[in-house]
């Protein structure tokens, strides 16, 4: 016992070395390209400094490094255990009666852990740190107006409306909206008042609209009623559970938002009539990470364990490298599928992990014990 411990051990020092000094290589790679990639932009800003660059490209490491993970177990354990078995290290546990599903499980339990401190730990840290750099690029670099540009300066959104009904909803229209200073302005507003049933209450046309804490602030608002004349023009005031940054969020990209915050977020989303689809598919990705990093490092090990002596070690280790690819480019499609809807979310998320990790263990079974 003592001795299947301390072999444990030494095999997953070696692992997690590799995978810490392969991660820190691809991710200064990648920080590199993008580095590059961010000074050509810059070459039409001139009052943008090396400084503003650098600082835009060390603000999104984390995330890039989020992204590298998977490859990095691949590549990492890989090396490690081929360089074990080009030392004769693993020949020798198995011919002292360790198999190879027991010092595999060290590994694979470090991955794990990889890939659980990766999503609640460096998540969240990458999202705010992704968020920063999103915005000073969009201040910097780009020429658009942000998140509410895209959508042609226009919002349409759906939210509770428990003051007119108990399970009453008010779908929100603005033909112009504005942010300003972190304060959000509309033109032209129309707000739709819903009962439970989806029945029209009343209908309010206001020329302007703020969104303030806690409410929407209706100038010069009329409320219209079936069957009804209009009321005089006043100010209305309109209880919403939305803010400035929620609504810009509902429009950025999911990872700038934490991991501990998606639940709510797209709880609200739901409540406001914003699709959910892209932080819900997000949200899966990352409580899959831990099971993608253990598959990817049973993939490693099934091809690179062969030993030298019977020849083909390096057609074996670039299979286990497109093998590792393959995996990686069907799961970023499974995602593409399951944003279009065509594929429930959490099978897009969890399959392609799951598969792999399927074929993983197969291949070491028929490596091992076949």
């Amino acid at each position: 016992m003592t001795a299947a411990v301390t072999l444990s051990l030494y095999i997953v020092r070696q692992f997690a070395l590799s995978v810490l000094g392969m991660l820190l290589a691809l991710s200064g790679l990648v920080s590199m390209f993008d580095f590059i990639e961010l000074l050509r932009r810059s070459a039409s800003h001139p009052e943008v400094s090396f400084g503003t660059v650098s600082q835009i490209a060390a603000l999104r490491l984390p995330y890039e490094a989020m992204q590298i993970l998977p490859f990095a177990v691949l590549l990492g354990g890989i090396l490690c255990f081929w360089r074990l078995t080009r030392s004769s290290e693993l020949i020798v546990a198995r011919a002292a009666g360790v198999s190879a599903w027991e010092f595999l499980t060290a590994p694979t339990l470090c991955a794990v852990l990889f890939g659980v401190i990766a999503t609640a730990l460096v998540s969240p840290v990458s999202s705010v740190m992704l968020a920063r750099a999103e915005a000073m690029d969009n201040t910097y670099l780009s020429t658009g107006g942000g998140p509410l540009a895209l959508n042609g300066g226009q919002l349409w959104l759906r939210q509770s409306d428990r003051q007119s009904s108990p399970k009453g909803v008010a779908i929100i229209h603005a033909q112009q909206v504005e942010l300003h200073h972190r304060q959000l302005t509309a033109q032209r507003v129309s707000v739709f008042r819903l009962d439970g049933s989806d029945k029209l209450l009343s209908r309010i046309e206001a020329t302007n609209a703020t969104l303030g804490p806690g409410n929407w602030m209706l100038e010069n608002a009329r409320s219209i009623r079936p069957e009804q004349l209009p009321e005089p023009p006043r100010l209305i005031n309109l209880p919403t559970d939305l803010t400035v940054s929620r609504v810009q969020e509902s429009f950025a990209s999911p990872d700038t938002l934490s991991f501990w915050a998606l639940p709510g977020f797209i709880a609200l989303l739901d409540r406001s009539g914003f699709s959910s689809v892209r932080h819900q598919l997000h949200f899966q990705a990352l409580l899959a990470l831990p099971l993608l990093a253990a598959t990817m490092t049973l993939v490693s090990a099934g091809f690179s364990m062969r030993p030298a002596r019977r020849g083909g070690v390096a057609q074996m280790i670039a299979s286990g490298v497109a093998a590792g690819f393959a995996l990686f480019v069907v799961s970023k499609i499974a995602e593409q599928i399951g944003q279009s809807g065509a594929l429930p979310v959490v099978l897009a998320a969890w399959a392609p992990a799951a598969s792999g990790l399927m074929l993983a263990v197969a291949l070491l079974l028929h490596t091992e014990d076949g």
